[in-house]
């Protein structure tokens, strides 16, 4: 719709919010009307109109078959149009037109903003099935009409009450139809099943739904007025209301045709099983985060364990053997203590690897720095165990075997991701300035349990490769590139 308002008309920025508004708005329309809508926006030269969106009804069958969006007529040819913009009035005048063997009922309404009217809708009813229209039918047509002059007065949708259609009950989900003050002139089966979950064992019609929805609604208190003002329909509002086990979405809608208010619209849901299921995750969410943080603790303590083990042993290479399990033992925890903080099985990498770099700087022989380069991005925790292990293990190999005591130096950790794809690859180097590697060294059959664990963990459970190589001029340049899920 934007392309085609300001590539054909002249509408202005704030004119083409105010038509995206009602298009978020006029399923409702094209439910109670039984028709399907199509907006027409003149063009900036006013010799033709162009169709900028278009909606079908839930609630019957289409007068289109095909898409009528971007299409272009004349004025002239179809002179309902031509009416409804220039005398700013709803058009209903003249015979059903034949498509396709199928008599369809066309109606005008023009779309009026400050004064001024934008476009017109064409409301097209499908006449094939018509019958005689039952209760619910004409509160329906009754609803739509009123709408209609709404829109046509400028008075709806209603400025700054922008709706989620996808989750705001529909005219199908159930409606109530009140008066001006307050009282339930029809209620649809649906609403009246809505309300029996509530705990209501009469009939609907006759009362008054504000005092009757805050009566059904638990409370300590006195009658919740605000929620007596919200039900009556005094204001467009969506709220939910809870009791006797049920939950009940509702969204009240006034109705101003000709700008007195003489009633109300109130569509609602039965969402009870659906926000059951919600509670569920979020306690299932719980769950699982606590399980993290314990898993945490867990490690932590058997990180101590090791550190206070290690104080005892006599023997130098003992004591540097179990501080590398220390380490190990903390880039995993480092892990589940960031998925204890999440709220799904996916981390931010970056913070991660800031911790680890820094755990293991911790050991440094002398004056080398560790930094990071690039982002790592979200991935998700069976590709964030295993790789926080393998950058420690990388990390402290360079720390330990590229420096000797009192050097200076740098180690970088590079990451690059790649395109958002199914293919998507995520490529690692970790380049240091020291030593260098040894004659003859062959990183992919090096026996030393710090490459062995690279490796494993590498092409085994990350399904990557891995390689070391000399440093351009100096050190040693190690390089992993794994596959990993999109970022969403």
């Amino acid at each position: 719709m934007n392309d085609l308002v300001r590539q054909h008309t002249a509408l202005s920025e704030s004119d083409l919010d105010w038509l995206h508004l009602l298009v978020s708005e006029w399923q409702l329309l094209s439910d109670l009307s039984f028709a399907d809508l199509v907006l027409w926006v003149p063009t900036l030269d006013g010799t033709r109109y162009v169709s900028v969106a278009q909606m079908r009804p839930n609630t019957g069958p289409t007068s289109y078959q095909d898409d009528m969006v971007g299409h272009l007529v004349p004025r002239g040819r179809r002179p309902l149009l031509d009416a409804a913009l220039d005398e700013g009035r709803i058009v209903r005048e003249g015979d059903p037109e034949w498509r396709e063997e199928v008599p369809v009922r066309v109606e005008s309404i023009p779309v009026r903003r400050e004064g001024r009217v934008l476009g017109v809708i064409a409301r097209n009813t499908n006449l094939l099935t018509v019958r005689t229209p039952s209760r619910l039918e004409l509160t329906y047509l009754q609803s739509a009409s009123d709408l209609a002059q709404m829109i046509a007065a400028g008075s709806f949708p209603f400025p700054g009450e922008q709706v989620d259609m996808d989750s705001s009950p529909r005219a199908g989900d159930g409606l109530i139809r009140l008066d001006a003050e307050g009282g339930v002139q029809y209620a649809s089966p649906n609403a009246l099943s809505a309300y029996h979950r509530l705990g209501l064992a009469a009939d609907l019609v006759g009362q008054h739904l504000g005092q009757i929805t805050a009566e059904l609604a638990p409370s300590r208190g006195p009658v919740d007025e605000a929620l007596v003002t919200m039900a009556s329909g005094y204001a467009p509002r969506e709220f939910e209301v809870e009791g006797n086990g049920g939950v009940i979405q509702l969204r009240a809608i006034p109705l101003k045709p000709k700008g007195t208010r003489i009633g109300s619209l109130v569509l609602l849901r039965d969402v009870t099983e659906l926000r059951r299921r919600e509670r569920e995750l979020i306690t299932k969410d719980a769950t699982i985060r606590e399980i993290h943080h314990r898993v945490k603790n867990n490690l932590q303590t058997v990180a101590a364990l090791l550190r206070l083990q290690a104080r005892r042993m006599d023997s130098d290479h003992g004591r540097e053997a179990l501080n590398e399990a220390v380490r190990r033992v903390g880039s995993i925890a480092i892990v589940h203590e960031t998925l204890s903080q999440n709220l799904d099985e996916r981390v931010e990498f970056d913070e991660i690897a800031d911790r680890v770099i820094a755990m293991v700087a911790e050991i440094s022989p002398g004056k080398v720095t560790c930094r990071r380069n690039g982002r790592f991005g979200i991935l998700d925790a069976e590709v964030a165990t295993p790789l926080a292990m393998v950058l420690t293990e990388i990390l402290q190999n360079a720390l330990e075997h590229a420096f000797a005591p009192g050097d200076n130096g740098t180690v970088e950790v590079t990451a690059v991701r790649g395109e958002p794809r199914a293919d998507a690859r995520l490529l690692i180097t970790v380049k240091d300035d020291g030593r260098g590697l040894p004659e003859g060294f062959d990183p992919q059959r090096a026996g030393n349990l710090g490459l062995q664990i690279v490796r494993t963990l590498v092409e085994g459970e990350l399904g990557g490769s891995f390689d070391m190589q000399p440093g351009a001029e100096r050190g040693t340049r190690v390089v992993l590139d794994i596959p990993v899920q999109p970022q969403k």
